[in-house]
């Protein structure tokens, strides 16, 4: 049996499926411990899957704050055509799902989101759908402008069903180990829908034209050496939106996954402090 077979879906908790707005079945995990002082639901990116924020989770729990984890629709172990969103707003709603699953369950706790690249993009698309429901986000690596070009060149006429290789893997990390761990993992998957990324370019352009609507506390955190999603996007998502409490902290050296970085222990804590100064 490999590592990846042996591996625990959740560290030191529960795993469940549950059910969506329209339906679909979603794979979710929680860890939930004793004198909480906070719940924190984690958004996960394209192409992988909830399973991979286990150290995340486990700092988080040591810090005394509830975890609650899904797979997006079409990744890991949850139902959907894989890695393809028929509308961006499914991505936006199945985060709002779970936050109010994981409200109805804590409802005397203040309730965060932390969400990385496509998870980023969907944690500040739900503060604007959805302005002050949560105490406050945290982003990483968010895909918020997309000054790269990634997915906005996929607004072609090409059949949405139509897929494209994921070569993500070599950009994700500088440490050696991640990127091998990344390329081996099979709940990663191997590609994504021209859908998925035309789904995602229409939602970045309503993002962009609705930044005065996001007025949540928010931390924004990327990689300098980012060259999946540029720490520009970052920047420039910062200046537009109208939180009152915005901060924003861009890390030397470190690439897309700064939670899996040589330096992840100081970005995790980053989180946690400003996640314990808003409780």
């Amino acid at each position: 049996m490999n590592k990846y077979a042996m591996r625990k879906d959740l560290y030191n908790g529960k795993i469940w499926t549950l059910e969506s707005f329209d339906g679909t079945k979603l794979f979710a995990s929680k860890s939930l411990i004793e004198d909480m002082k906070a719940v924190v639901v984690i958004v996960h990116g394209l192409a992988e899957h909830s399973g991979r924020y286990d150290y995340v989770a486990k700092k988080l729990n040591e810090a005394n704050f509830g975890v609650y984890r899904f797979d997006h629709r079409g990744h890991g172990k949850s139902e959907g055509e894989r890695t393809h969103f028929n509308d961006y707003n499914d991505l936006i709603d199945d985060i709002n799902h779970v936050l109010e699953l994981a409200k109805k369950e804590n409802p005397d706790l203040p309730i965060f989101l932390i969400g990385h690249s496509m998870g980023g993009f969907g944690v500040t698309s739900f503060g604007t759908k959805y302005p002050q429901k949560v105490n406050g986000i945290v982003s990483s690596g968010a895909l918020t402008r997309d000054l790269n070009n990634s997915v906005k060149s996929a607004l072609t006429d090409l059949d949405p069903s139509t897929r494209i290789p994921n070569e993500l893997g070599e950009g994700v990390c500088s440490v050696e180990e991640v990127r091998e761990d990344y390329q081996n993992d099979p709940l990663n998957e191997k590609s994504y829908s021209i859908g998925l990324a035309q789904q995602l370019a229409k939602g970045l352009d309503w993002l962009e034209k609705h930044p005065t609507d996001f007025v949540d506390p928010i931390l924004i955190l990327h990689g300098e050496k980012d060259g999946l999603v540029s720490y520009e996007d970052s920047l420039k998502f910062f200046k537009e939106i109208e939180s009152e409490d915005k901060q924003v902290k861009i890390y030397g050296k470190l690439f897309h996954e700064i939670f899996n970085e040589y330096m992840k222990d100081e970005v995790i804590q980053d989180a946690i402090s400003w996640i314990e100064n808003r409780i």
